[in-house]
């Protein structure tokens, strides 16, 4: 298990990587207003540090007790899964509270339906729209923490 400190400072430094990374891409395309951007690298950020930690302990996990090849694949892998992962079930949460006003009364058949395909209509534009904001900072980022890991798994 990854040491509380390297979990903590690790989330921070992910998560701002991730924000800062969204802000970037947001900003080029002049997007929205201020407060769209905000809430989007907010987003960001918390997708990437709530993923972190978990990715972290994946990596380990994953690459215990095999060669020292497998510790930055792993890194790579389980960071990359963990922060689609977290930040695309971020969105899907944002995305379903924003429909709820429109749809059937919770814990009925319609609502399970409207639920569901809102959640997959949600994952679907994130991975379409949204993981391009994870270029090229974020990518670079990721290049980086896998470095990280498998210099201390040597």
């Amino acid at each position: 298990m990854p040491s509380t400190g390297a979990a903590v400072i690790g989330a921070l430094l992910w998560g701002m990587a991730m924000g800062a990374s969204a802000f970037l891409n947001l900003r080029l395309y002049e997007w929205e207003t201020s407060d769209s951007v905000r809430f989007v690298v907010l987003l960001y950020f918390m997708g990437g540090a709530l993923a972190f930690p978990v990715g972290l302990t994946f990596a380990r996990l994953v690459s215990r007790g095999r060669h020292w090849e497998t510790a930055p694949a792993a890194a790579f892998v389980c960071l990359l899964s963990a922060t689609l992962a977290f930040t695309g079930g971020l969105f899907a949460l944002q995305y379903r509270s924003y429909y709820a006003e429109w749809h059937a009364p919770a814990f009925t058949l319609t609502w399970a339906f409207e639920f569901a395909f809102t959640v997959l209509t949600a994952l679907y534009q994130f991975v379409v729209l949204g993981v391009r904001l994870y270029f090229p900072l974020g990518f670079a980022a990721l290049a980086a923490a896998t470095v990280w890991f498998a210099r201390q798994r040597r």
